[in-house]
Order: structure tokens, then sequence, then C-alpha cells
């Protein structure tokens, strides 16, 4: 009797997690799709300030519930400020890139993220990446090549951008595995939240600010409302789940990005893409296969080969 609950209380945490998971990429798809929609008459460093600071409203809340302002102390703001910085340049080059690129080709391109995490494995967080690993990257580097067609007639700056975003985004993640050590999961937001923030108030007083209708601020303000639930629900899919078990739930996001781009905007991936993408989700579901047959040869005390 023991020995089954022991055995199903993982299995309910990795529903729930997974629950979460999908609730966040269902609602991050919403605010990709409202981004590229408000970019045809905002700038992007304006909407980076209401995802920014909008967001700082689910995450008080999150700071709250979790135990009051003395979540938020921090003795590494050195930190927060690097992890601010990364992730903001990773968000101004992804929006530049839903402006000018078909939404899906963009998110696309966003799946790189996991493979530069495994090739920033080694030196930033000295974990031991092997051959067979760093083979399933080099595969899925070439798929993201296949997507961005470099050379291509239909190759677009904005996708070396969307690249780069991705290993931003990567990079930015080293850096909560860090920070996650000793910060809560409140001020890693608050303060990613807050960096955004000042940082989008520089940008408009140095660039302008483009005056807004109702509707429009009404848009932009649920675009950081949402982004920052949406963090909330995926940071507690990871704190809940195992990352192995949930992780292939991510490329799910494809789904929605297409079904958007098409009802909005009437917008299909070309073939080059769909090959591109089959080739980064089976590269980094090998990636997630093979990080959870060495987590189980760890705990046995296995040789791993």
């Amino acid at each position: 009797m023991i020995n089954s609950i022991l055995t199903e209380a993982p299995a309910r945490r990795n529903l729930t997690a997974a629950a979460h998971l999908m609730a966040s990429l269902f609602l991050f798809a919403i605010m990709d799709a409202l981004i590229k929609w408000l970019s045809a008459d905002y700038p992007v460093h304006q909407i980076v300030f209401f995802r920014s600071a909008f967001a700082l409203i689910p995450s008080m809340l999150l700071a709250y519930y979790s135990g009051g302002l003395s979540t938020l102390r921090t003795r590494r703001p050195g930190a927060h400020f690097l992890r601010g910085l990364v992730g903001i340049l990773s968000m101004g080059l992804i929006f530049h890139a839903y402006s000018v690129m078909k939404l899906a080709d963009a998110a696309a391109i966003l799946f790189a993220g996991p493979l530069f995490l495994t090739a920033l494995a080694g030196p930033a967080l000295g974990e031991k990446v092997g051959i067979r690993r760093w083979s399933a990257v080099a595969i899925g580097f070439a798929g993201v090549l296949v997507i961005i067609q470099p050379g291509g007639t239909a190759m677009q700056p904005a996708a070396f951008g969307a690249l780069a975003a991705a290993g931003m985004y990567a990079l930015a993640m080293v850096l909560v595995s860090k920070l996650g050590t000793t910060e809560s999961s409140a001020s890693i937001t608050f303060y990613f939240s807050l960096f955004g923030t000042v940082t989008g108030v520089v940008l408009l007083i140095l660039f302008g600010w483009t005056e807004t209708t109702p509707r429009d601020f009404l848009m932009l303000a649920t675009v950081g409302i949402i982004g920052g639930v949406a963090q909330l629900f995926m940071t507690k899919a990871f704190r809940l789940g195992e990352a192995t078990v949930i992780s292939p739930l991510k490329y799910s996001s494809m789904i929605w990005v297409v079904l958007f781009g098409y009802v909005i905007w009437g917008d299909l991936p070309a073939l080059h893409v769909v090959i591109g993408v089959a080739i980064v989700i089976a590269s980094g579901l090998y990636i997630v296969h093979r990080e959870a047959v060495l987590a189980i040869a760890r705990r046995r005390l296995l040789p791993i080969r």
C-alpha cells in the first residue's frame, strides 16, 4: 500500500505539472500573437515596456502569497542584473522577429533554445555533455539552418535575430538555474520584470512613445499580464514535475502558434520550415531522453556509457 502511494505521488505531480505547462504554453502563444498584432503600430521598445511593467502585477501577487516582501530580499543584485540584461535582449530580438516574420517561423527558430542550453551546460554548469548529446545538438542546428535557409532568397536578417534570441534565452535559463540555488521564484520573476520596466522607460525616453488608443492600451497591458501569469505557470510546472518528463510538452506550442498564425493572418509555415522543425524537435527529444537515461544511471550508480 505504501509503495503504491509512493509510486503514484510522482505521477500525480507530473500530471499537475503537465497541466500547468500546457496552460503556460497556451498563454504564451496568445501573448506572441498579440505582440505580432501590436507591432504593426507600436515600436518594439514600447511593447517591451508593457510586457515588463504589467508583468509586475502577477509577480507581486506571487511574492505576497509566498511570504510577503521578505521573499524579494536578495544578496545577488549583480546576478539579477545580468539575468535581466540577457533576458531583455532576447525579448527585444524575438519581438522584432515576430513583427517581420510569420509567427510560426519565428517560434520554430526559438526551438533551438534547448540545443543552446545543452551546449552551455558544460562550460556554464559544469555538466559533462557526451558525444551522443553533442551529436544531437549538431543535428538540431542543422535543422535550424534548414528553417533559416542562409543564402536563400527568403532568408531574413530577423531570422538570425531570433536565433540569437534563442541563444540568449538559454543563457538566461542557465543564470536562473544559478540564481535558484539562493533566490526565491518570486524574487527571480520580480527583478526580471523590474529590470525590463526600467529599461523600457529609458528606451521610451530615448526613442519616444507612440500614442495608444484605449483598445490598444488594454491589449498592451494584457501582453504583460498574460506573460507574467504564463511565467508563473511555467515556474510552477518545473518546480512540481520532473523536467525530463514534462519538457517534451514544450514543443506542443507549435500547434498554437500555427493555429493563431493561420486564423489571424492566413499564414502557414513553408515545407522547409516543417522539415527543419521536425529535425530540431527530434534532436531535442533525444536530448531529453538521454538526460533521463543518465539520471537513472546516476541514481542506480550504473556506469554511464
